[in-house]
């Protein structure tokens, strides 16, 4: 999950920041966003429940995940024209949605994480929303998802790998609304290796995220 929480890794001074520096890190083998920051999520400041982005379709029925008006997730390459592959794209994008809705406090039950990940991925995913709870920081700005690829290996399980682009997207103090900007470097992109598994009800459910933070191919 060293995903956009680079967001995270300038929040604050001191220990805190050590922790954010901890979970952005760089995504370690077998873990989910916890690892990082994931999707990208909230308990937090905002509570506005204006979506700040289109809701992506998603193949099941699950909860409806709103984001505060300044917080806006892109997500390019939804339409493969495969069926099968535009419901992973779809379904995945909602479990990064779902992340920062729960550390955006616009989801506190987490429920969208529990409907849209599952295994490794499901324990990262409340691991990284609980260090944001704890700094008292939520997410702000404009995050962008791209180079998004699947590949099917059954009817029931897919790889999924994309980038991520956070130079626009920053953590924001609870307490004073203070944003936290940080330089555009390098390690402003992120590149995603996730897997999906097709549940019962037909929602592919993410259960592992690995990610690096200034990978190659994911420069502009």
């Amino acid at each position: 999950m060293t995903r956009r929480f680079r967001l995270l890794t300038t929040a604050t001074a001191g220990a805190t920041a050590a922790l954010l520096l901890a979970g952005c890190g760089g995504g370690g083998s077998g873990s989910s966003k916890s690892n990082d920051k994931i999707a990208g999520a909230d308990t937090g400041a905002s509570t506005s429940a204006s979506p700040s982005a289109s809701p992506t379709a998603s193949s099941g029925s699950g909860p409806k995940i709103t984001l505060p008006s300044d917080v806006k997730l892109t997500f390019e390459g939804g339409h493969t024209g495969d069926a099968a592959k535009d419901a992973v794209l779809a379904d995945n994008a909602e479990m990064m949605r779902a992340v920062d809705a729960s550390i955006a406090g616009t989801d506190p039950k987490g429920e969208g994480i529990a409907y849209y990940t599952t295994g490794k991925a499901l324990e990262a995913s409340l691991t990284w929303v609980a260090q944001w709870k704890k700094a008292n920081v939520t997410i702000t700005g404009d995050i962008r998802y791209y180079d998004r690829e699947v590949t099917l290996k059954s009817k029931a399980a897919a790889i999924l790998t994309f980038c991520g682009d956070e130079s626009k997207g920053f953590s924001k103090d609870k307490k004073t609304n203070k944003i936290n900007k940080t330089p555009v470097t390098k390690n402003s992109y992120v590149t995603y290796n996730t897997r999906l598994d097709k549940n019962s009800d037909g929602v592919w459910q993410t259960s592992q995220i690995i990610s690096t933070r200034g990978a190659a191919r994911c420069q502009p």
